[in-house]
């Protein structure tokens, strides 16, 4: 078995574990900025096994320069979509920063 066969590269932002809808930037994002270890991510994410959180560490670890700009990659389109939403909120986060104001104001 190859390491890639861990995972779906559904486009050039999005790897996925195979029959997950998990990203691998889910996994990464614990164990690089969350310290936390494979064992620790299982158990957050019962979805997944040991093996492949892994494999998704081996992964990072094996292509570090892909996983890098992977992640810089969906970070970046992660920002973007959060100040579209901030520039356009929806009918129901207007109403809420509404209410909100108005219960501030009393």
């Amino acid at each position: 078995m190859q390491l890639e066969d861990y995972f779906d590269f559904l486009a050039a932002d999005d790897i996925r574990l195979k029959d997950t809808r998990i990203g691998i930037e889910t996994v990464l994002y614990d164990y690089i900025h969350g310290c936390q270890s494979p064992e620790e991510i299982a158990q957050t994410y019962p979805g997944l096994t040991l093996e492949q959180v892994y494999a998704t560490v081996l992964y990072y670890l094996h292509q570090p320069d892909t996983v890098r700009n992977y992640l810089q990659h969906w970070l970046d389109h992660s920002l973007q979509a959060e100040q579209r939403q901030d520039q356009n909120p929806s009918s129901l986060i207007q109403h809420l920063i509404q209410l909100k104001a108005s219960r501030q104001a009393a």
